[in-house]
């Protein structure tokens, strides 16, 4: 994992963080002068550069920003989806959200420390007859229409053969897997699991692929969803698998919005971690893997 500040990766991370708070808080104050009319591409530009901000965060474990970002997420994800009204008060409150992370930004070796606690009970407090945290837990039976738990439906995206039978083997235990070859294949298999209903809760995305590589499938994927109404929140989980470690090429992926990001070869325990994030295996059960190699 890519974590120490000092060897440069933090401190990037941060400069494209700061870049990014700017524009949400702009997003925001323009939604507010909206009054309570519900501006989808504001609130989706809202949305993405709030959950860009938390996967890469987490990636990089600064946990209290990811979080927090997480969390303004998943109210903006509301907003997108017509369950919440965009009020002056509820604005006011994923502003002072925004001015705390760029605190926390600014401290970023005592960020994990931080008590954010008051201001994520107010985030998730701000819908009156919609239960807005986790917004994950909701979406199995609000988006995604299941429950937890369940055996999930995976899909894997991946041409090589033994990564994807590593993944295969791995996931198995805790769903159906499913197999694209190719960033074609798997758009194509979205869009049939989408039609029919049966959406994917995970999704393993290799970036190099022929066709059409990851990055694009993943563009492709979350624009579908949004059709159908299922935005970036309370979508599939999309865990980015390459052998590119480059954090630029990290950042992209997140602004892309993927949730989580292994560098080959794949860490089994860091990809049941992102499961366990994600509320994907609670309940299912669960024993700690090794490392593949």
């Amino acid at each position: 994992m890519l974590t120490n500040l000092d060897n440069g990766v933090g401190g990037e991370f941060l400069a494209e963080c700061s870049e990014e708070l700017n524009a949400l808080e702009a997003a925001l104050l323009a939604l507010e002068n909206k009054g309570t009319e519900v501006n989808e591409d504001l609130a989706n530009c809202a949305l993405r550069l709030a959950h860009s901000i938390g996967g890469a965060a987490h990636f990089l474990e600064f946990a209290k920003i990811g979080d927090l970002a997480n969390q303004t997420a998943d109210v903006l994800a509301l907003f997108c989806s017509h369950k919440m009204i965009p009020t002056r008060a509820r604005i006011d409150v994923l502003l002072r959200a925004t001015d705390r992370l760029r605190d926390l930004i600014q401290e970023p070796r005592i960020s994990n420390q931080a008590d954010i606690v008051e201001l994520m009970s107010a985030l998730a407090g701000l819908p009156k007859d919609y239960q807005a945290s986790p917004v994950r837990k909701a979406a199995s039976a609000a988006g995604n229409g299941h429950s937890v738990p369940r055996r999930l439906r995976v899909l894997l995206v991946e041409d090589d053969f033994t990564s994807r039978l590593v993944l295969q083997t791995f996931l198995s235990r805790y769903g159906d897997c499913h197999v694209a070859v190719n960033g074609r294949e798997a758009v194509d298999a979205c869009r049939l699991a989408l039609d029919k209903g049966q959406n994917y809760d995970l999704i393993c995305m290799d970036i190099m692929m022929p066709e059409m590589d990851g990055r694009e499938a993943v563009r492709q994927i979350r624009t579908m969803e949004e059709t159908y109404g299922i935005f970036s929140t309370r979508g599939a989980k999309i865990t980015m698998t390459t052998t590119v470690g480059e954090i630029k090429k990290v950042f992209q992926c997140f602004k892309e919005l993927c949730d989580g990001y292994l560098v080959k070869p794949i860490d089994l325990t860091r990809l049941m971690e992102y499961m366990e994030s994600w509320d994907l295996i609670k309940g299912l059960g669960s024993t700690r893997p090794q490392v593949a190699k």
